[in-house]
């Protein structure tokens, strides 16, 4: 069984990981050359404004330097230059050079999906901590997508209240 679908969120600096689904018929084969990352990051940001609106909750405004912060971490994961999770957090967060008061992550990867932003987001969407995150009182985002040469695609999303 291959899997096809992994999360972990962070807010503050506690890491939830919130676990993996799975499924033995992938949709889609996604080669690292044919991912447009800054088409995916906008579906992202677009989605999770969507849900934020549904649910009377403040639109997020995305910030260039937290989707630095998060497309590097993004590459990193997919260069497995670091592993799959929330490592380094603080100094992503610090990075960015904004003062917070709040600030949260989730991370995802996936392969295979035809629409991979939709799978990110529905997934982190039906988790506790990841929701939570999104609902969370934050003003400030950044998305970061990168892809390897297996197909998979990895996720970053921070969320920030600056002060």
């Amino acid at each position: 069984m291959l899997k096809n679908f992994i999360f972990a969120a962070s807010a503050g600096f506690l890491i939830l990981v919130s676990g993996t689904m799975a499924s033995s018929k992938p949709n889609y084969q996604v080669a690292q050359g044919n991912v447009n990352t800054a088409a995916i990051e906008a579906s992202v940001f677009q989605k999770i404004n969507q849900y934020r609106d549904s649910q009377n909750l403040p639109r997020l405004n995305r910030n260039s330097t937290i989707d630095n912060q998060a497309r590097i971490h993004s590459q990193n994961m997919a260069s497995s230059k670091v592993a799959f999770g929330h490592d380094g957090f603080s100094r992503r967060v610090a990075a960015t050079g904004i003062a917070y008061s709040r600030v949260a992550e989730n991370v995802a990867y996936n392969q295979r999906h035809k629409d991979p932003a939709t799978q990110a987001v529905q997934g982190w969407l039906k988790s506790s901590g990841h929701l939570a995150n999104i609902r969370g009182n934050y003003t400030l985002t950044g998305i970061g997508v990168a892809s390897n040469n297996q197909g998979e695609i990895y996720f970053t999303q921070i969320f920030l209240q600056s002060r």
